[in-house]
Formats: C-alpha cells, sequence, structure tokens
C-alpha cells in the first residue's frame, strides 16, 4: 500500500497494531501499583486515550474485575449512560452470556419525567435502570449527574450494582462525583480528575468481557 508520504506505518495488520501498542504501554509505563487482574483494564483504558496519566489515575475496588466478570458470566444487564458508551461495546461478548446492554437515556417516558420535574434525563434513566438491573453493571462515561443518582441510590439501598464502572468527563462534577464513587463499598472502578469519558469506560468494559470470554 502507497500512502504518498514520507512517513510509512510499522505495519497495517490491526493485530499486529494492538499488540505492538501494548508493548508500547508496557514500558512506557512502568512500575506501577496494579494488580495482575487489574492491569489488562488500565492497559486498554491507555489505549483507548492514549494518556497514560489517566492510566495511572485509575482506582479499583478489591473485588472490582471479579465482579465485573462473574456479572457478565451470568448474563447481566450493562446499562450504558449514553449512547456512546452502548454503541462501543462489544456487545457479541455480552450477549454470548445471555446478557444485554441497555441506555435508557432516550426512552420517552424518560425524557417526559425528565421535563416534568426539571432535571437531567441522565437522573431519571438512572433511576428507571436500576429497577430492571439489580447485579449488573452501570457503564457511565459522560453523565456526571447518573453517576451521583446512582450513588445515591446505592446507599438508600434502592440499587444493587454488581459493578460501577465510572469515569465521567468534565469540568462540572464530573472529578467529585468519582470521589463520592470511591466512598462506596460496591465493586467499582474509576479514575482520579476531570479525564474520563465514553471511551475509556467502553475500554474498562471491553476488557472485562474480553477476560470473561477467554476463561471459557
Amino acid at each position: 500500500m502507497d500512502f504518498r508520504t514520507e512517513f510509512k506505518p510499522l505495519t497495517v495488520q490491526p493485530q499486529e497494531i494492538e499488540e505492538k501498542s501494548f508493548q508500547i504501554i508496557t514500558e512506557e509505563l512502568g512500575e506501577h501499583p496494579f494488580t495482575e487482574e487489574q492491569y489488562p483494564v488500565v492497559q486498554r483504558v491507555i489505549h483507548a486515550a492514549a494518556d497514560f496519566d489517566l492510566g495511572r489515575s485509575l482506582v479499583f475496588h478489591p473485588d472490582a474485575v471479579k465482579a465485573g466478570i462473574q456479572a457478565i458470566r451470568s448474563g447481566k444487564i450493562v446499562v450504558a449512560d449514553v449512547q456512546m458508551v452502548q454503541v462501543g461495546i462489544s456487545k457479541n461478548r455480552i450477549e454470548k452470556f445471555g446478557g444485554e446492554v441497555k441506555v435508557y437515556i432516550s426512552d420517552r417516558d424518560v425524557m417526559e419525567e425528565a421535563k416534568r420535574l426539571n432535571t437531567t434525563r441522565a437522573i431519571i434513566s438512572i433511576r428507571k435502570a436500576v429497577k430492571e438491573a439489580e447485579g449488573g453493571i452501570f457503564a457511565i462515561g459522560n453523565a456526571p449527574t447518573a453517576l451521583l443518582e446512582l450513588i445515591r441510590l446505592v446507599k438508600e439501598g434502592e440499587a444493587k450494582p454488581g459493578l460501577i464502572i465510572g469515569m465521567p468527563v468534565g469540568f462540572v462534577s464530573a472529578a467529585e462525583s468519582k470521589e463520592e464513587l470511591a466512598k462506596l463499598d460496591v465493586p467499582f472502578i474509576t479514575n482520579i480528575g476531570r479525564k474520563g469519558g465514553s471511551p475509556v469506560t467502553v475500554a474498562a468494559l471491553n476488557a472485562l468481557s474480553l477476560i470473561a470470554e477467554r476463561q471459557g
């Protein structure tokens, strides 16, 4: 293939590109505090964002990886806060175990209730989701208000997620919502600070589903 540029890629083979990327990540990350089971998640988050600082800022509940794999292999629902997260998830691996990926934020009843209460659709979507997704995985990469509402419902005993992946990005309430998540005594994966977003939330979940699939 002729790219008609002075620079030529090392390879155009997808698997080789990924393997080389992971090799670079391992070399440049160096020593780190993550466990052997946590590292594949960290690696894929860094790969998704090309951001080592974001990767280093990840925080795991001790049972997070095990709980996520168990939820996937048990066919639990995965709840995404927005369509961008839903689209990025490798659904075939979730569906292989009988699960499905759902997003509620554009449901008509959610939109109508949010308008009636003059609040965000993200908040109302979480209230709806927790009724259907006990033991499931909540993947929140965009809306801090969704994460804060989920935390409130957990504290009040109205929500019992199997795992919360909470890495919303932004300047308003994003960092604070993740600080609150890290205080919960439920399995979670989050990060410190304003960085985050749908791609890295998806990367964390896809890392878990890949491990679940490889376990047979």
